[in-house]
């Protein structure tokens, strides 16, 4: 099992996503995510990645590919750690969902039993694949993995490997190319870093 895993959200994407649910929606980086793929991957050498996993959606490959690529690390593409699928709900404003439908709002908050995204994913399913995805990398040899995937799934993950129920994920913030760091202390995950950005201060102060 790895010494400490790094969970990498995907950078930036376009204006045209900014405040909408996008799960399944194959969008790209905009240039300022790719900026901040360039920023990660400068940390991730630092860091002493040795393998990275990411999510098949392109604005994590991308960012992957930016990040983990030119310091020769090898990227595994993992279809678990998609982000989850919205169905009807991609695209739109919570504002829009609200006023379309109100009642799915309010079992999607309670945590309904069950509740599955109109059109879309179960959350049961989310996170059966997610905890899949985090018990397999978890499983790995290499001492420092880094795994590029959504914030949806860095939070189902935390909350797996924490022994978390998932409810707990409203708790988690994960920005844009932040860290989030899980450290294995004789086999035991333990949270080391939440939400990091300081990478990306750095670029901003330059």
């Amino acid at each position: 099992m790895p010494n400490l895993l790094y969970l990498a959200r995907h950078g930036t994407t376009g204006p045209a996503y900014a405040g909408r649910y996008v799960g399944s929606t194959d969008a790209p980086l905009a240039p300022e995510g790719r900026e901040e793929a360039s920023a990660l991957g400068k940390r991730f050498g630092e860091l002493g990645i040795a393998k990275c996993f990411c999510s098949p959606l392109r604005r994590a490959r991308e960012t992957a590919e930016i990040a983990a690529g030119p310091l020769g690390v090898s990227i595994a593409v993992d279809p678990d750690l998609r982000e989850v699928d919205f169905g009807k709900w991609e695209g739109k404003t919570f504002e829009e969902i609200l006023a379309e439908d109100p009642g799915g709002v309010e079992k999607w908050a309670a945590f309904a039993e069950n509740f599955r995204f109109p059109g879309g994913e179960a959350l049961r399913d989310f996170e059966a694949r997610v905890g899949a995805a985090a018990e397999r990398i978890a499983a790995e040899g290499c001492g420092r993995i880094a795994a590029v995937a959504h914030g949806g799934v860095i939070k189902a993950i935390v909350c797996r490997l924490l022994g978390l129920p998932l409810r707990c994920h409203i708790l988690l913030s994960i920005k844009p190319a932040s860290l989030t760091t899980v450290e294995f202390r004789d086999g035991k995950p333990v949270l080391a870093g939440l939400n990091d950005v300081c990478h990306l201060v750095r670029r901003k102060l330059r």
